[in-house]
């Protein structure tokens, strides 16, 4: 049988972060979702975990009109859903769905997964239960939907991302063989864990046994059912080439696919709006800093930032410390330095004292106590960034050229500081660093880009790896993204290589960082989801091909 060109005739596509806005997934799916809408004319259901049932969930549109004769059925099978739309550009179909009932069966569905696919949840620990009860309720939300709504003579995909939904790929791989299957993963788990367990990933790549490092690092359940899951769906896919290359050495498995993730420029303002909104986030990043250091910040201050997940080592954040601090001494550097840690750690309550102050529309002269923070933390006295700052006598004195703001909390627009979202406060930024040491795409660099911010990345992250394609050499910061050469044993060398870059940026005029800033965004319309979307009909044909030859079977 000859493969054809296939094309979907309804997706199903579950994630963790449907309606659930806490990491990079989240932002793949919403911006590429008008586009695939657009595609497909609306035959797209996001399915999501139901946290909000007694409360307003803000990203949720509840219409009760929406399936109502599948959605009484859903009911008396005893499915507790709720359908509506995400409220994001497109507003797709979304169901979220209830899954605490499914713990009281979880023996039942882990000794499943083990007959039909040897996933060994037997070595479970944290939050494998709890991802794995909702994927499997989001399975039987796709078998119920299709059942009820869909012909057989339809062309269904269901794409689940990461670890956390394998279990309902594997259900409908199981119980619904009409339905052609695709797994995404944007990062191995095991591979994950080695590079934060502080184990040289990339020079010993080839030589590790993803079953055995699997033991090693307690890593056993999630490994299993995501490398089974990868064996056993119809389409295994990755975002970049260099977790393709990890998926392979790790999982036993070469990809089907590469997804990389695009953007969509819908959340960019232009024009005038650009100007005012860049205007507005640096007016409130200096406020915010001098009301918290005591010292009026000059409009010519460079501010750099890092943001994303708090992972110490996989992000890069121990790079970036270490760049702030040596950069106190750092002679080349011709503006001040304000630099921003946006990371959201485990947030006990905004400073009073700093809500305080920002009351008042006024200047201040003196600093608050230990002026490093704009969030009181629970983990105070063993929080990394607060330790390495307190240990370096980093203390944001006003003669000290470089002063670092710590700001451990997701920036929705509701911090108790800022109150600004993060898109709008990052167009405030000069140069975005992310020095990751794991990175399998990079969705904090393309995000900087976008809104006209130059970046530092590495070339072990995906992001980093794709802009050196795109420009035909190592890309340099005058090409809008500097790609730093990292491996497992470089630290210094990548640190001392980001001071030199923020020391020839600090000395751009005007016209040449604004030439930089437009080099930064024109990169990145090429990362447009209509450049993009491509790939996963080619993903979602090679899918459906291959259910079919199953079905002959």
């Amino acid at each position: 049988m000859t493969n054809k060109s296939l094309c979907p005739d309804f997706i199903f596509e579950s994630s963790w972060e449907v309606c659930n806005k806490v990491g990079g997934i989240y932002t793949v799916l919403s911006t590429r979702a008008k586009t695939l809408q657009e595609t497909i004319k609306g035959n797209l259901a996001f399915i999501g975990p139901d946290f909000w049932l007694n409360k307003e969930n803000p990203l949720f549109i509840e219409d009760k009109k929406l399936w109502p004769s599948w959605t009484k059925k859903a009911a008396e099978e005893g499915l507790l859903i709720r359908v509506g739309r995400w409220n994001i550009p497109g507003q797709p179909y979304v169901i979220l769905v209830d899954f605490t009932p499914y713990f009281a069966i979880k023996n039942d569905i882990y000794a499943a997964a083990w007959n039909y696919y040897q996933v060994d949840s037997l070595h479970a620990y944290g939050d494998y239960d709890e991802a794995c009860m909702f994927a499997y309720a989001a399975g039987l939300v796709v078998e119920s939907f299709y059942r009820h709504n869909l012909s057989k003579k339809k062309n269904v995909v269901y794409q689940v991302h990461e670890w956390m939904t394998c279990m309902g790929a594997l259900y409908i791989q199981q119980h619904v063989p009409e339905i052609a299957t695709i797994f995404t993963t944007h990062a191995t788990s095991i591979g994950r864990s080695i590079a934060g367990n502080h184990k040289p990933l990339y020079d010993y790549l080839w030589a590790y046994n993803g079953n055995q490092m699997a033991q090693e690092l307690n890593m056993e359940s999630k490994h299993s059912i995501e490398r089974q899951t990868a064996h056993n769906v119809d389409c295994f896919t990755t975002v970049s080439d260099v977790t393709a290359n990890e998926c392979k050495e790790l999982l036993d498995k070469e990809c089907d696919a590469v997804l990389m993730n695009g953007f969509e420029q819908d959340f960019v303002p232009r024009g005038t709006k650009f100007a005012f909104a860049r205007e507005k986030a640096r007016k409130q990043i200096f406020r915010v800093a001098n009301a918290l250091t005591g010292t009026e910040i000059a409009d010519d201050t460079l501010v750099l930032a890092i943001s994303g997940r708090y992972e110490y080592k996989n992000k890069g954040i121990d790079v970036f410390l270490e760049t702030m601090y040596r950069g106190l001494y750092e002679q080349g550097i011709q503006r001040p330095v304000l630099a921003m840690i946006q990371v959201p750690g485990w947030v006990e309550a905004p400073r009073a004292d700093l809500k305080d102050r920002l009351k008042y529309d006024t200047v201040y002269k003196t600093p608050l106590v230990d002026p490093l923070y704009t969030h009181i933390l629970h983990n105070q006295e063993s929080d990394r960034v607060v330790n390495f700052l307190h240990s370096h006598g980093m203390h944001n004195n006003k003669e000290s050229r470089v002063k670092v703001v710590f700001v451990p909390c997701y920036l929705d627009g509701d911090d108790g500081i800022f109150n600004m979202p993060y898109y709008d406060l990052l167009i405030g930024d000069d140069l975005a660093i992310y020095p990751s040491y794991y990175e399998p795409w990079g969705y904090t660099p393309l995000e900087a880009v976008a809104f006209h911010v130059p970046c530092i990345t590495t070339s072990v992250s995906g992001f980093g790896m794709w802009a050196n394609k795109l420009v035909g050499h190592q890309s340099k910061i005058s090409d809008g993204v500097e790609v730093i050469a990292r491996n497992d044993y470089n630290f210094n060398e990548i640190v001392d290589n980001i001071l030199s870059v923020i020391a020839e940026y600090s000395t751009f005029d005007a016209r040449k960082q604004e030439a930089v800033r437009k080099k930064a965004s024109k990169l990145s319309e090429k990362a447009l989801w209509k450049h993009f979307i491509a790939y996963y009909f080619d993903a979602y044909s090679f899918a459906l091909n291959k259910r079919n030859k199953r079905l002959l079977k």
